[in-house]
């Protein structure tokens, strides 16, 4: 196998206070050897693309436009791409998100966009937990368990204010909820830099017993359709709804709302236009043609619509952080050789009926007629599968794991093996 020339991003997540400064801190002035670059999002007060120099050799990029889980997965990539033209300045990135962040979306960056696949390789999802101060949030906070059940390595911080028994208990809790983590013990953040840097939680071969999985897109619109529209003027009208003003953004589209959903993803992380309740937006369409409608909230909540037009087609996005069941992990390992047609059936069937619960899925398969290991990942509903090395002689067997809510152990078991050859 060719040399992975991708630059490997790990993402750095926790709740309030959990220790992702300490830890970012840490990184920063370990000798190491890396020159890394910081993606911030922990303050508002320097503008997106703004350096700030500080007495090493990373650069740190802040992002200040809100909630990086739920507001820049555009501006993420293009600060991305714009650090990729300074290539030769760093080899390792590393984002920092809020302690109110789901990580997922920001692992989804690294697989929606094909020229960020190309150039970069999320190497894995660190997550700091708070020993003491974690039981007051695991029961009741969406944050806390997602940032749990999204973690290829997860620290108990500051286990120095805790009792020895607690520790255990936080551990038992936590591999129930991810059973597919590294789960590391630290105080004031100290860990080893290979625990956190180059853990190869998503390329596998260190890996092995980290296998994951995500959940459906959040995207910054509910909505969106699409329209055949007559060159000319035409309105979008709406009356009260629950929220005082609804942005809006217009493509050309060649087919569907799939062909330009990362367009949308991108306007509404700039300047989408804004429509006030009670109001109407009036726009150009230059030539005749199909054109997607993407809206901040759904439609129906304020009557909007496009004066004298219905929707070829429509689809509702699903709002992000609504999750309120417990998560856990399903493990499934399993010999014979796989039927790759029935395998890509099955798992498309899945993400489609049971994507909303399905947090992330990580797996090596043995697949019929094939020398090497299918290695495969995905983030929401998004998926990634290719060759990797030779199996070795004895070796072939099949690895994946699920992490979710509402995990049926019996079902996903049954359904895999189905997919036997």
């Amino acid at each position: 196998m060719a040399t992975d020339q991708r630059v490997p991003v790990t993402v750095l997540t926790g709740f309030l206070g959990s220790g992702k400064t300490t830890l970012l801190n840490r990184i920063l002035t370990e000798n190491h050897g890396k020159r890394i670059a910081v993606i911030e999002n922990e303050f508002g007060e320097v503008g997106v693309d703004q350096e700030l120099v500080i007495g090493a050799e990373e650069e740190i990029f802040e992002m200040n436009n809100g909630c990086i889980c739920c507001t820049v997965r555009g501006d993420l990539i293009r600060i991305l791409g714009n650090l990729m033209k300074r290539r030769d300045k760093f080899d390792y990135i590393l984002v920092e998100t809020t302690g109110m962040a789901d990580p997922g979306p920001v692992a989804q960056t690294f697989f929606v966009d094909d020229e960020m696949q190309q150039k970069l390789t999320l190497d894995g999802i660190v997550t700091l937990v708070d020993a003491k101060h974690v039981w007051q949030h695991i029961d009741d906070s969406d944050e806390v368990k997602e940032q749990i059940a999204f973690a290829d390595v997860l620290i108990l911080n500051k286990i120095d204010l805790v009792t020895p028994a607690e520790v255990e208990k936080l551990k038992a809790r936590v591999h129930s909820m991810n059973s597919a983590a590294k789960i590391y013990t630290a105080q004031d953040a100290v860990i080893g830099m290979d625990a956190v840097l180059n853990v190869g939680g998503f390329n596998l071969d260190r890996a092995m017993e980290v296998d994951p999985k995500f959940m459906e897109p959040e995207y910054p619109f509910e909505w969106g359709g699409v329209y055949d529209l007559p060159a000319g003027k035409h309105r979008f009208t709406l009356l009260d709804g629950p929220d005082p003003a609804m942005e809006v953004a217009l493509f050309p589209t060649p087919g569907g709302l799939k062909d330009v959903e990362m367009q949308a993803v991108l306007a509404f992380s700039g300047e989408p236009e804004e429509v006030a309740k009670q109001s109407t937006w009036e726009f150009d369409v230059p030539t005749a043609g199909r054109y997607a409608l993407f809206t901040q909230h759904h439609p129906d909540e304020f009557e909007a619509r496009v004066e004298g037009f219905t929707p070829l087609e429509t689809h509702e996005y699903k709002p992000d952080h609504e999750h309120d069941e417990e998560v856990s992990s399903v493990g499934i390992t399993t010999p014979g050789d796989l039927d790759q047609k029935k395998f890509q059936r099955w798992l498309s069937n899945l993400l489609q009926t049971q994507g909303p619960d399905i947090f992330r899925m990580k797996g090596v398969l043995s697949m019929q007629g094939l020398a090497q290991r299918f290695v495969f990942q995905g983030v929401h509903m998004l998926f990634d599968g290719r060759p990797d090395r030779d199996w070795k002689p004895g070796e072939r067997k099949n690895q994946l794991i699920f992490i979710g809510r509402n995990l049926d152990r019996e079902k996903l078991t049954e359904g895999f093996r189905t997919c036997l050859a």
